[in-house]
Formats: C-alpha cells, structure tokens, sequence
C-alpha cells in the first residue's frame, strides 16, 4: 500500500508558514518523503499499517488549507508513468523497511 498525502495550505503570514512547515516535518518524522512540493508519500506493508500512518496524519492536519489523503495498491502506483523534462522516469521503488512489532 502507498499512502499519499495532498495538500495546500496557506503561507501568508508568518503563523501560517509555520503551521505548514511543522505539518511537513511531521510528515517527515513520520516516514513520508516529499514526491512534488504538495505531495508527500510512503509505502505500508499492509492496510493495518496504512490506517496507523492516516491516523497520525489526522491528528496533525493544520487549522487551515486544504488536505487530502489517498491510499493506492503497489500495482495503481506501478501503472503510474511519471516524465521529468519531457523524459519519462521511473516510479520510486518501495523502500525496504523494517517493523518490529
């Protein structure tokens, strides 16, 4: 499972830029890695796992902006074709993490 995380959320004052870099961090801290500037993702070993991250996320969300949370099986994000200056690139491979229980 791959969990992305959308989002956009204001940065107009002061206060605001610090709530969505604290909401990054967090996103950070929690495994996900930065996809394009809104869009953070991280691979789950199974549905359980991804609802643990989704919860955490909830928890987070800035009081305002705009956020959204997606889940999507390993062969969605497989049949995704990314291109990069005109070139296409390849999808991340999943990264190989442990999990102790």
């Amino acid at each position: 499972m791959w969990v992305l995380v959308f989002f956009d959320l204001p940065t107009e004052t002061k206060v605001e830029r610090q709530a969505a870099a604290r909401f990054r961090k967090n996103l950070l801290d929690d495994g996900f890695t930065m996809f394009q500037f809104s869009i953070y993702m991280r691979h789950c070993a199974s549905r359980e796992n991804a609802a643990v991250h989704i919860k955490r996320t909830k928890a987070r969300l800035p009081e305002k902006g705009k956020v959204c949370v997606m889940q999507i099986t390993d062969k969605q994000f497989g049949m995704m074709e990314l291109f990069f200056g005109g070139k296409e690139t390849l999808p991340q491979a999943p990264s190989s993490q442990l999990e102790l229980f």
